[in-house]
């Protein structure tokens, strides 16, 4: 039987000219995540990602 998982990840923007900021900022933490789950058997399957103000959701699905 398969395993879920729902990983979500919240990133706040700043004010700046840097209209790729919060794609590239959160980089880093998006794939420190996914090899954390990777290590542990864990395979992405979906991600979805919403925006509200001036923050930005990502939610990652994981299956074993």
């Amino acid at each position: 039987m398969k395993e879920y998982k729902v990983e979500t990840l919240i990133f706040r923007s700043k004010l700046t000219f840097d209209r790729n900021y919060l794609a590239n900022s959160s980089n880093k933490a998006i794939q420190e995540k996914l090899n954390e789950y990777a290590k542990n058997g864990w395979r992405l399957v979906s991600t979805n990602t919403t925006e509200y103000s001036m923050d930005m959701y990502v939610y990652l699905y994981f299956e074993k």
